[in-house]
């Protein structure tokens, strides 16, 4: 049976890694894109993404926040993890079934969520 797959959408390449090295290490198989337009794409061309995990601040074009609306939209079963040290949601904005963890998030906590929504 093959592992489950996260996309980790995310600008800035240090931080790409350590969120790859956060969702392999939990088990899961890895796809990396540093901005919406590479995430989506991606998503256009697998059918085997499980999970985004995505950064809301991402210039040029659209944020974090579009993104996983418009995964919503196209792919509903797409789970969608958004995360932000700059940004919170409003309560109720993140579309349903989305979840948000502000930076630094606790990997542990990132995880549990990722496997619980990934299962």
């Amino acid at each position: 049976m093959s592992l489950p797959v996260i996309l980790v959408v995310e600008d800035e390449p240090i931080l790409r890694m350590a969120a790859v090295d956060m969702v392999e290490a939990a088990g899961f198989d890895t796809l990396e894109a540093a901005n919406a337009a590479q995430a989506l794409d991606i998503l256009e061309r697998r059918i085997d993404i499980h999970l985004v995990f995505t950064d809301i601040d991402m210039p040029p074009g659209l944020d974090g926040l579009a993104l996983a609306s418009l995964i919503r939209d196209r792919w509903p079963p797409v789970h969608v993890i958004v995360t932000s040290g700059h940004t919170t949601p409003p309560q109720g904005s993140l579309p349903r079934g989305m979840i948000f963890f502000p930076k630094p998030y606790q990997e542990q906590d990132v995880v549990a969520a990722m496997q619980s929504l990934a299962a």
